[in-house]
């Protein structure tokens, strides 16, 4: 019945910044773009649907549509998504010379490393690289 997680919303102001980021810095494709019009009549959509590696995020502009910005403070509900890496020291490393820097960690642990970067819209985004069994 139910196969996978399909893809995780992502709504911005500022889609080409957005784009750019997730497509040249963190690696992600793209699959399509649409625009679709509102039902109300009252703007439109941009859709940017982009994958990595199987696991896809939707970049969503409401176009004439006021958004606020994304909560700062701990909430219920969705947190943050995470990808996961192969070397914790040499991903922060190549995010360093692409301008961007962590906003939590690194922590590493006996099972795993931990950092979080943000999005262009403040969105944090989790960094998480397994230690295999030994």
């Amino acid at each position: 019945m139910f196969k996978k997680i399909d893809h995780v919303e992502i709504v911005t102001n500022e889609p080409e910044r957005s784009f750019e980021f997730y497509t040249s810095v963190l690696g992600f494709k793209l699959k399509f773009r649409d625009r679709v019009p509102l039902p109300d009549g009252g703007g439109s959509l941009a859709i940017a649907y982009l994958d990595l590696g199987g696991t896809a995020i939707e970049l969503l502009t409401y176009e004439g549509v006021p958004a606020e910005p994304a909560p700062q403070k701990l909430q219920l509900g969705y947190r943050m998504m995470a990808l996961e890496v192969d070397d914790m020291k040499k991903t922060l490393e190549y995010l360093k010379g692409k301008g961007v820097d962590p906003v939590w960690g690194p922590v590493y642990r006996e099972k795993y490393a931990r950092a979080e970067i943000s999005d262009p819209d403040g969105y944090h985004i989790e960094l998480r690289q397994w230690h295999s069994q030994q």
